[in-house]
């Protein structure tokens, strides 16, 4: 009974990795890639978890997109700043942001108004921002 339960769990591992990879491979290409992946109650706050993943073959040292914040009837809630910090090429990486003073059940959309910063070393004009592919994992709607 313990071989079979070891198998069962080597396959299932497999496939997680299988379906981790072709996910991976979704936000591929010269653009960068930004999923809205999680909502989170943290007191008196919402604390907001992105993916993101630069799909250029050079690093981007520092992505900072403007965000505007909209309540559930539509109305802007807040014009924020998020720096995603460092994007190494073709690797994702998870950010963090607590948002105080924002309920996460109140927050309806995110709008990507726009890029701050998108600086490296030979990074080339709208990398942060041409075909920029948004994606949610939650009921907030996000736009880009």
């Amino acid at each position: 009974m313990h071989l079979f339960q070891g198998k069962v769990v080597v396959a299932l591992l497999a496939a997680s990795m299988i379906s981790g990879s072709v996910h991976a491979q979704d936000v591929q290409g010269t653009h960068v890639s930004i999923e809205l992946n999680a909502l989170e109650p943290v007191d008196d706050a919402c604390r907001i978890s992105f993916l993101i993943q630069n799909g250029h073959d050079i690093d981007i040292e520092q992505a900072v997109y403007e965000a505007v914040l909209f309540d559930k009837q539509g109305r802007v809630e807040r014009l924020t700043l998020f720096d995603f910090g460092a994007l190494p090429s073709a690797r994702p990486r998870v950010r963090q942001f607590l948002v105080p003073g924002l309920a996460c059940a109140s927050l309806g959309r995110l709008l990507i108004n726009g890029v701050e910063t998108c600086s490296g070393v030979d990074v080339p004009d709208g990398a942060c921002s041409d075909n920029l592919d948004m994606r949610s994992r939650t009921d907030v709607e996000v736009l880009g």
